[in-house]
């Protein structure tokens, strides 16, 4: 060959090497099999590592110091047998990519978090994960697809040759059984049914009172307690702690055997429940999980749909139709804590005359000038404090000493990881799937940017007209003010682990300096206590939040005194 050729040749060969990408030295395959799922699938699929070997790696993913590792990306029509290759180029959490991760032994494993096509009333078509009966978790819902963990080594040179096989699929979850005491609902609702395109169900569990069946003259009044997504009615037990309970540790209060606790609180309440003295009521807990989280914040919105109204008007009258309850505004209560006490309140200020009182216990933020940390009016970027020369992140979670364990960067990163378009099924992202207006592709408009932190003070304005609870009070006095009367308590540590008492004190100011008519209700604090406390100033949290189903009844059984109309039955549902 001419050498001049033969020249020509190896440059050439050096620069097609040299124009070649590189390959990833952080490859992980993912795909599921054909036997486990013959269908095509879409949804977010999770790639996950831990160096902690005592539980699967998706029961590990927090937004605590103890989080392992997660990387999401979303995937459309994934096919039986496709591999979906996950690199460096994967958004991921603490770890930004794949690349950060340090070297080491993990166990590596893989989920698919389905979702299903929801044909909107608003004409939007969006891709959402449908509860399945679990509360809207993406980690234990059913029909979600994942592998078995196994060992994998993060080297020098990076990760190769990984790949893993979802195998897996979390099976159905059992429908609750009637029992004599505890008895379980559910209808469709047509309000969410027709938002949705697609038949949506309302479910509840319902206590009877004692001699429900011996007294069939009698109607009830009705307790609504707010708050997660309930497998069942909690916190009521007809037989004693169970002897043989192995006792587990409470890090959360510092408690030895806070199972055992909680088993003889139980049954401490179903004591107390059949007291001749104790009043006769309905308690119902609300199942009603959203595509967007575990529950719908019970109001009408944009983006999830008119779950206030499917409450208020479809789910409770059929309630009490079935189960003798009064059916009347003046003999319905509201309560809960955390989710539930923002419920609990914006419930009673959305329907003023449907509720006769609601005890609203560490709400959620209920002035977005402290949304915990965040003014979303005022502040330009929610990660981080206003600073020409210094950056330092706003913290989202402190024990009652102050300590610090996770900031709003972090959280936001976790939630973008699980899924995009407020679609995590996390705290941050509800917010916004419940207070944001539809955005043009159908899911909810970003209150700010999920990767900086840059405010949108337009949808914030929209957040303050519809759900800004202390502005819509003060806004609408005139009239709520008159229907509100005698209606609202709140309670809330003074060192809430979420900062939850700063939009409470805002709250106060107003009420205490309203006057025309004055609100006529009650605000406490716990001294150093932290979420949830709810009013009691004798027992310490890891106790009061057992107690709820008892511990306002005696301010309830006043109001009523107090504002029954009259004519009104007080006495068909006070037998002994």
């Amino acid at each position: 060959m001419n050498k001049y050729l033969l020249l020509f040749c190896s440059c050439a060969l050096v620069l097609t090497s040299c124009n070649q990408p590189e390959k990833s030295k952080y490859d992980i395959t993912v795909s599921f099999n054909e036997s486990i799922s013959p269908e095509n699938k879409d949804g977010r699929l999770l790639l996950m590592l831990s160096t902690d070997d005592s539980k699967e790696p998706r029961f590990q993913i927090n937004d605590g110091l103890n989080t392992q590792l997660i990387f999401g990306m979303n995937v459309e029509n994934m096919t039986p047998g496709q591999s979906i290759t996950f690199d460096e180029s994967i958004f991921g959490y603490p770890y930004p990519s794949l690349s950060d991760v340090p070297s080491g032994e993990y166990n590596v494993q893989a989920l698919l978090h389905v979702y299903e096509t929801f044909n909107l009333s608003t004409g939007h078509t969006v891709k959402l994960p449908m509860d399945n009966g679990e509360g809207q978790h993406w980690n234990t819902s059913p029909g979600n697809l994942y592998s078995k963990p196994f060992k994998i080594t993060v080297g020098e040179n990076g990760i190769e040759n990984v790949s893993v096989v979802m195998d897996q699929e979390i099976p159905a979850i059992p429908e609750p059984e009637d029992t004599e005491w505890i008895k379980h609902i559910k209808i469709k609702s047509e309000k969410l049914s027709e938002f949705y395109g697609r038949d949506m169900y309302l479910g509840a569990h319902v206590l009877l009172p004692k001699g429900f069946d011996e007294h069939p003259e009698a109607k009830y009044p009705l307790m609504v307690f707010h708050g997660h997504f309930p497998s069942n009615f909690g916190g009521f037990r007809t037989t004693p702690p169970d002897p043989d309970l192995e006792p587990e540790y409470s890090a959360r209060f510092g408690l030895e055997g806070y199972n055992i606790i909680q088993q003889q609180e139980a049954y401490d309440f179903y004591q107390r429940w059949n007291e001749p003295d104790f009043p006769r009521f309905l308690i119902i807990e609300i199942q009603h999980p959203t595509p967007y989280y575990d529950d719908s914040y019970a109001v009408n919105s944009a983006s999830q749909g008119p779950y206030g109204d499917a409450i208020t008007y479809e789910l409770i009258p059929e309630i009490e139709k079935q189960f003798r309850g009064m059916g009347e505004g003046w003999s319905r209560f509201l309560y809960g804590g955390s989710t539930g006490g923002w419920e609990a309140l914006a419930v009673q200020v959305k329907y003023p005359e449907e509720y006769n009182g609601c005890f609203a216990a560490c709400p959620d933020p209920i002035d977005f000038r402290a949304y915990c940390l965040t003014n979303i009016y005022e502040d330009e970027n929610a990660y981080y404090y206003d600073s020409a020369h210094k950056k330092l992140e706003t913290p989202s979670h402190r024990n009652y000493l102050g300590d610090i364990q996770s900031t709003l960067r972090q959280g936001n990163h976790l939630e973008l990881v699980l899924g995009d378009k407020s679609r995590s099924g996390q705290q941050w992202d509800i917010w916004e799937a419940t207070y944001s207006p539809q955005g043009d592709d159908g899911y909810p408009v970003r209150i700010w940017d999920k990767m900086t932190g840059e405010i949108d003070h337009e949808v914030a304005e929209y957040w303050k007209e519809n759900y800004d609870l202390r502005h819509i009070l003060e806004r609408d006095w005139d009239k709520l003010g008159p229907q509100l009367k005698g209606k609202i308590h709140i309670y809330c540590g003074d060192m809430d682990n979420y900062y939850l008492n700063n939009a409470v004190y805002l709250m106060e100011d107003f009420l205490e300096s309203t006057t025309e008519p004055y609100y006529d209700g009650e605000v406490l604090y716990g001294d150093r206590a932290e979420h949830c406390w709810n009013g009691d100033p004798d027992q310490p949290n890891a106790i009061s939040r057992l107690r709820y189903n008892s511990m306002y009844v005696p301010k309830i059984m006043k109001r009523i005194t107090e504002s029954a109309p009259q004519g009104a039955d007080l006495t068909s549902w006070r037998y002994k």
